[in-house]
């Protein structure tokens, strides 16, 4: 484990037993809250970027909205919010998703990807990766060219990471933790 891992992993708060029994919360505002961590994993996740041509990011809401406008003010793209169904003020596309008990739906606007653009899609955590899939795969049916799929947290052992590799998307984490 590197330095920048510790230093991740020791200001990720975890919370037993939420939000239902067995399973551990990983809570990353304890990191965004700290300025020197919160700049640390910005750094890490732009760092293979930097140089290249990105066009967009796009963040899940609502953690990804915090890292994605980061993300994106420190490799000059613009952000393309991905939201629940009925939040966004204008045409919107729309995909539906399987959650752990069920399936729900997100949007974004019509006209917020042009066909080709290189666009990092980016989020807080990777678990069972049903909502990161949803977005992949709507950005992709909006004619995306995903770069990449950024999260700080990975949670291997729910094979979020496999559905996105599945998809033909480069999944980048910074730590993981076991367990649920």
């Amino acid at each position: 484990m590197t330095s920048v891992q510790s230093e991740l992993i020791s200001s990720i708060r975890s919370i037993p037993d939420y939000p239902k029994p067995g399973i551990v919360f990983r809570d990353i505002t304890t990191l965004l809250g700290n300025p020197k961590t919160f700049r640390r994993a910005i750094d890490e996740l732009v760092h293979p970027y930097a140089g290249t041509k990105i066009d967009k990011i796009a963040g899940i809401e609502a953690r990804g909205f915090i890292l994605g406008g980061a993300i994106a003010h420190q490799l000059s793209a613009g952000f393309v919010p991905i939201r629940k169904k009925g939040k966004l003020p204008h045409e919107t596309v729309r995909i539906a998703y399987s959650l752990e008990y069920g399936v729900d739906e997100m949007e974004m606007h019509k006209d917020a990807i042009v066909p080709g653009e290189k666009v990092i899609l980016v989020d807080d955590l990777i678990a069972t990766g049903g909502t990161a899939e949803g977005a992949a795969k709507l950005l992709q049916q909006m004619g995306a060219e995903i770069v990449a799929a950024c999260f700080i947290i990975d949670l291997p052992e729910l094979g979020g990471r496999r559905k996105l590799e599945a998809l033909g998307v480069d999944v980048r984490t910074l730590i993981s933790f076991e367990g649920h």
